[in-house]
């Protein structure tokens, strides 16, 4: 994910394994790849006939040099640095889909705010610098409403503004490499870039791809494997999960989260501690993942009331103790709880 998430940098290394998985059939192997991009870990699973290593390292260098801000070569380098540059297919798409969940959350999702994510630093590692007079400054060119495309060409009200995709490029990656592996003819696949995933079809085994929910407890070390709930959706579509409880930092007795409310400047501060969405695609569900951990419990589950194409499972803290909400529709992926919502009912 997972805003503004500072721990997102899309700085793209390639290191591949290859897994084989089960028996032939008609459709061929299960195949596993795993490896580093975008500086996080990714892992493909995929039934095919051949194996589509070199087809799947070279879209991925490819997605690099049109989203990667930190490749100088890239397409949102140059926009950003603007110089003279037309966009592409995947700008376009990602841009496009960053300005609706922009307008759908009245501006608590925004590709603008980097500027405000880069002054707090790393894990707030500059937070005693922050002061209300820079983000005033800052602020004066942060917002969606300060950038549009007319063609393939971005038209900026102010030659500062700068983009960043950082809390929505991992999940339009997944669809990126789903979209390849169906163009070469493959329906059974998981695609897993840093916990965001696209996903179609059966594992190996036959079954409908099972992704965990991991359990919010303080984990700056990220080694927390508890699982709160699993999510089955049983179709093709995209699974993305934010959450604030591995990075944050305590001050007064009140804990700040390291997502950054593009409007205030400020750490969000809401209660919300994991938000997962299911989507018809994994880029959407990445947006709205995050723009819940912006909004917090109440106005996330109002603005996705008006949103039918997501689905919701939230982890939010009542007064010290953990609580979950879903949404109507969550419970068909919820095969846990849907055995208990039918016992109890």
């Amino acid at each position: 994910m997972k805003s503004y998430l500072m721990n997102k940098c899309l700085i793209a290394v390639f290191f591949v394994s290859i897994l084989f998985l089960s028996a032939c059939n008609s459709k061929g192997e299960y195949y596993q790849e795993s490896g580093t991009v975008f500086h996080t870990l990714y892992r493909i699973t995929y039934q095919s006939p051949v194996l589509l290593t070199e087809k799947i390292d070279q879209e991925l260098q490819d997605f690099n040099l049109s989203l990667n801000p930190f490749n100088p070569n890239s397409i949102i380098a140059k926009v950003n640095n603007n110089e003279p540059v037309e966009v592409d297919e995947w700008f376009v798409e990602v841009f496009n889909k960053a300005q609706e969940i922009s307008e759908n959350s009245n501006g608590a999702f925004d590709a603008t705010a980097a500027p405000l994510i880069n002054l707090w630093g790393f894990g707030f590692s500059k937070k005693d610098s922050v002061t209300p007079e820079v983000i005033d400054s800052l602020k004066s060119f942060v917002g969606y409403k300060k950038i549009r495309l007319e063609g393939n060409k971005v038209v900026k009200d102010d030659p500062r503004v700068m983009i960043s995709f950082s809390a929505i490029a991992k999940g339009y990656a997944c669809d990126v490499i789903a979209k390849l592996l169906e163009t070469e003819g493959v329906t059974n696949y998981m695609v897993d870039i840093g916990g965001e995933i696209a996903m179609s079809g059966v594992n190996q085994n036959g079954d409908c791809w099972r992704i965990g929910i991991n359990k919010p407890e303080d984990d700056i070390a990220g080694v927390n494997t508890k699982i709160e709930d699993v999510v089955q959706p049983c179709k093709k579509g995209g699974v993305a999960t934010s959450g604030d409880y591995r990075n944050f930092y305590m001050k007064d007795g009140i804990r700040y989260a390291h997502t950054i409310d593009p409007m205030t400047g400020y750490p969000a501060g809401q209660n919300m501690l994991s938000a997962t969405i299911v989507a018809n695609d994994c880029m959407t569900a990445d947006g709205y993942a995050t723009a819940f951990m912006t909004m917090g419990v109440d106005k996330a589950i109002a603005m996705a009331a008006s949103i039918p194409e997501i689905e919701y499972y939230i982890i939010y803290d009542d007064n010290g103790k953990n609580k979950i909400r879903y949404s109507k529709g969550m419970l068909e992926y919820l095969p846990n709880r849907k055995t208990l919502d039918i016992l109890e009912n």
